[in-house]
C-alpha cells in the first residue's frame, strides 16, 4: 500500500524535483544497469515498473549495488524483478544522464515472466512492432536499434 502510494506520488511530481531527490540521496552518482531481453521468437521482454514517470512500460532493470559488476546486477535485477533467467549477454550502450550512469545489456531469456517484486506490475513478451503505445517513444527506439545492431529485428 505504502509502495504504491509513493509510486503514485513519484510519478506526478516533476522530473527536476525527482531528479533532486535522487541527487541528494546518492551525492556522487548512481549508476544502473538495464537489459533488452529478447526470447526465441524475436520477442522484448517489457515490465511495469510501479515507479517509472509516464506509462511504466520499459525495459527491465535497477540499481548497482555496492561492489557489484553491471553484468551481474542486470541479471540479478531481471531475476529478482519476474523469475526469467538470462544469457548471451552483451554489452550494447553506457550513457551518463547528468550524475547517473546508465548501462544498457542486450541478451537471451526464456519463460514466462512471473512477477516477484512489489516494484513491478506487470511483466510481459511483445512483438517489436506491438510494444505498449504509451511507453516511452525514447525507450521504443532504443530496443529497435539495439536489435536492428544485432540483426534480430
Amino acid at each position: 500500500m505504502l509502495l504504491e502510494l509513493s509510486g503514485k506520488f513519484w510519478k506526478v511530481i516533476p522530473y527536476w524535483l525527482r531528479a533532486f531527490m535522487t541527487r541528494r540521496l546518492q551525492t556522487t552518482f548512481t549508476s544502473s544497469a538495464a537489459g533488452i531481453v529478447v526470447n526465441g521468437k524475436g520477442e522484448v521482454l517489457l515490465l511495469d515498473h510501479l515507479l517509472r514517470p509516464a506509462s511504466g512500460w520499459g525495459i527491465p532493470g535497477g540499481f548497482l549495488e555496492y561492489g557489484e559488476q553491471a553484468d551481474e546486477a542486470v541479471r540479478r535485477e531481471i531475476r529478482e524483478e519476474c523469475g526469467i533467467e538470462i544469457s548471451d549477454i552483451r554489452l550494447y550502450r553506457v550513457r551518463t544522464l547528468k550524475r547517473h550512469i546508465e548501462i544498457i545489456f542486450t541478451a537471451k531469456g526464456e519463460g514466462e515472466p512471473r512477477i516477484q517484486s512489489k516494484e513491478i506490475r506487470d511483466g510481459r513478451w511483445f512483438a517489436i512492432d506491438a510494444m505498449p503505445g504509451e511507453m516511452s517513444l525514447q525507450q521504443q527506439f532504443m530496443i529497435r536499434a539495439a536489435l536492428e545492431k544485432q540483426g534480430d529485428a
